[in-house]
């Protein structure tokens, strides 16, 4: 008897990357929405119904909800389905399912570019296909033509590149509502911001009453180099630099960019305060924020007993942050920003990924929050740049102090180059502020902590040293 494809999707989503209840049992697994894309009704340029495919290979967009005790959960599938499956998408099988009477493989579809051309067909047409809406952007021209390759590096969504042109990401786990990546992307584009990565277009539905998010298309910065890889390059440059060489006279000095990097973030800040609404949080607020910060501080004590020792340090932090008596300027913010949501294309640098933290509710992800808890990210991100290398550095497992003096006058040197470009382009880092970045981002580090000990424990210094 041929299995059902609702069954082998059970089996087979617990071993996906972006499946979020890994270690949980399956207690139920629905087909919530299914819709067949076929070639014909792609191709119509206006509304259309979906309506079958006697094709080969055939593609069914799904969205599939998932419970595990008393947590339900959304995902998105695009599903292929041939009757003989090639070498090429054998890593990607699903299985052997019965569909409308005939045997058929089915497999991921995302891996297939003769599938997935069909995105590009259905935002550049404006196609209507039963629940899903295709969308493209306001004057954009889109090049059906350009095929897809899937990049791997990714944990929650999938992302596809098409030939040198487009990234688009698929959205993997579903939350009713407009994902902020869109919303911030569209709005900044429309005002003409030039630290973003162009929108092109975009999938939704509707989940719960809500308009929601399946993807979103964007300009590939084929060309860009990544602030991350670029930041290493420069630690490792100085690493090999001559003893006693100051992190500035290194060949690989990264503080300039550094600074140009500060100032588009501050600009990238001051586009989000003039496209999105804005307010502030009374000292009151301020005091809830601390104790919220003081709560998981004392739960990651108890879980990683190494932080006992520094985590007077932040104490003392939120202390004085507690004690703010003026009124806090918020804003929307990225969210989740460190060295790997930056690329540096040959004109300025390019924030991505303003989804924020997925694993966090939408509308957290929306709220208005202070300008300074990015900049924090972004100074936490300088030190785990300057000091991850140390690790497996053979000159840092013999010990060598002056490797760990160099990750301290590395991160030193270019978070103040950041700081001083984020003042130039207009951001707010001065005197009292201080007391809130310093404890924003010593709250950085507890989650980091804990993320560390949890998943890399090698890593754990890097956090901890945040407390010296």
């Amino acid at each position: 008897m041929t299995t059902s494809l609702q069954e082998l999707l059970a089996g087979w989503i617990t071993g996906q990357r972006w499946f979020a209840g890994k270690g949980r049992a399956i207690d139920d697994l629905s087909v919530e929405s299914l819709t067949e894309l076929d070639m014909g009704g792609v191709n119509t340029g206006g509304p259309n119904t979906g309506g079958p495919d006697t094709g080969d290979p055939r593609l069914v967009h799904l969205i599939v909800s998932v419970r595990q005790g008393e947590r339900r959960t959304r995902y998105q599938i695009p599903v292929g389905l041939r009757t003989d499956l090639p070498d090429r998408l054998k890593h990607v099988l699903i299985g052997s399912c019965d569909w409308d009477g005939r045997e058929r493989q089915a497999y991921d579809a995302a891996h297939d570019a003769s599938l997935t051309s069909r995105f590009l067909t259905g935002m550049d047409s404006g196609l209507r296909a039963h629940d899903l809406g295709f969308h493209h952007a306001p004057g954009a021209a889109i090049d059906t033509s350009q095929r897809s390759l899937v990049l791997t590096a990714e944990q929650s969504n999938t992302s596809l590149v098409f030939g040198d042109r487009y990234i688009m990401k698929l959205f993997r786990q579903l939350s009713p509502g407009t994902n902020p990546e869109l919303e911030v992307v569209t709005a900044l584009a429309a005002a003409g911001s030039t630290h973003i990565a162009k929108p092109y277009g975009w999938i939704e539905t509707e989940l719960d009453g809500e308009p929601t998010t399946l993807a979103i298309m964007q300009e590939y910065l084929k060309n860009a180099g990544e602030g991350w890889t670029m930041a290493l390059t420069s630690v490792r440059d100085l690493y090999a630099s001559p003893p006693g060489l100051a992190a500035e006279d290194a060949g690989g000095d990264f503080s300039a960019e550094a600074f140009r990097l500060g100032t588009a973030t501050a600009q990238v800040h001051g586009e989000l305060a003039e496209a999105f609404p804005t307010g502030v949080i009374e000292p009151p607020e301020i005091k809830r924020m601390t104790e919220r910060f003081r709560r998981r501080l004392d739960r990651a004590v108890a879980e990683v007993p190494a932080l006992a020792g520094h985590a007077h340090v932040a104490a003392e932090a939120f202390d004085r942050m507690a004690d703010l008596d003026h009124e806090v300027p918020v804003q929307r913010v990225h969210g989740d920003y460190h060295l790997g949501q930056v690329m540096r294309t040959h004109a300025d640098w390019v924030v991505l990924d303003f989804e924020g933290e997925p694993g966090q509710p939408l509308t957290e992800r929306r709220a208005l929050d202070s300008p300074l808890r990015d900049v924090a990210g972004m100074l936490r991100s300088f030190d785990y740049a300057a000091r991850h290398l140390l690790a497996g550095h053979p000159r840092a497992e013999s010990h060598e102090p002056s490797l760990e003096k160099r990750a301290q006058e590395w991160a030193a040197h270019n978070r103040a180059a950041f700081l001083a470009g984020y003042s130039e382009g207009g951001g707010r880092v001065r005197g009292r502020d201080a007391v809130l970045l310093r404890a924003l981002e010593l709250s950085k580090a507890v989650y980091e902590v804990v993320y560390e000990a949890r998943n890399r424990p090698s890593w754990l210094p890097i956090p901890l040293s945040a407390f010296s």
